[in-house]
């Protein structure tokens, strides 16, 4: 197929290249929204509960025991579908 003028040329990619590269962005874009613990690295699981420190330090409840001091705040890990669920409201009669 001869290249015609104003037309942009797409490259040849290899499927397999392909899906390794979305499946990496993929996983990038799911590592910078989730909290790790400072300590031992993991991801805390749904329902346990992450403390806040001062300078920004987070511990799971794991390693919560191993600080001495106080917690700036704590919050519970919810599931990523937190906040996108259908909610039942009162109904109003329509005349």
């Amino acid at each position: 197929m001869a290249n015609l003028p104003g037309m942009a040329v797409t490259p040849v990619v290899d499927s397999a290249q392909l899906e390794r590269e979305l499946l990496r962005k993929s996983v990038d874009a799911l590592r910078a929204d989730r909290d790790l613990c400072h300590d031992c690295g993991r991801t805390p699981l749904v329902g346990e509960r992450l403390y806040h420190y001062v300078g920004g330090r987070v511990a799971c409840e794991l390693c919560r025991q191993l600080r001495r001091e106080q917690p700036e705040r704590s919050e519970l890990v919810h599931s990523a579908e937190y906040g996108h669920c259908v909610r039942l409201t009162r109904r109003t009669r329509v005349a």
